[in-house]
């Protein structure tokens, strides 16, 4: 059985540039791994205009950031994953965590995952075609 990959743009905020959330089987795996109020990366990194996702996946093994700590990557580290494509099979694996701080408990360690690469192209396209959280000129 495959997991299932869903995309979601969170809003600019004020004080903040719209962030991506990465929802996989319902769960929102920033939240579940940094805990404690981390931030996803922002939409015009993963998501940018005229050039392709960073989130493809390919035959390369690549390592993505999806997310980091309230406090800063630069203090406490950032979550990653080494993203590959086996035919058709995307595999997220290899994950990096944030470290430890006093203010936020240890982070839950993250399976390997499986997508059916079909699904994950389609959600893929689905997000880099919705421009909504871009500013209106």
């Amino acid at each position: 059985m495959f997991d299932h990959l869903e995309i979601r743009v969170v809003p600019p905020g004020p004080r903040s540039a719209a962030q991506v959330r990465f929802r996989i089987n319902g769960e929102d795996v920033i939240a579940e791994a940094v805990r404690e109020g981390g931030r996803g990366p922002y939409t015009a990194d993963v998501l940018p205009a005229g050039r392709p996702s960073p989130l493809r996946a390919t035959g390369e093994a690549r390592r993505l950031n999806l997310g980091e700590p309230e406090c800063t990557g630069g203090c406490c580290g950032y979550l990653t994953v080494v993203v590959r494509r086996f035919g058709k099979v995307v595999r997220w694996s290899d994950w990096e965590m944030p470290r430890e701080s006093p203010l936020a408990p240890g982070p839950r360690p993250l399976p390997q995952l499986h997508f059916d690469a079909s699904q994950y192209d389609a959600e893929l396209a689905r997000a880099e075609a919705d421009r909504s959280w871009q500013a209106q000129p």
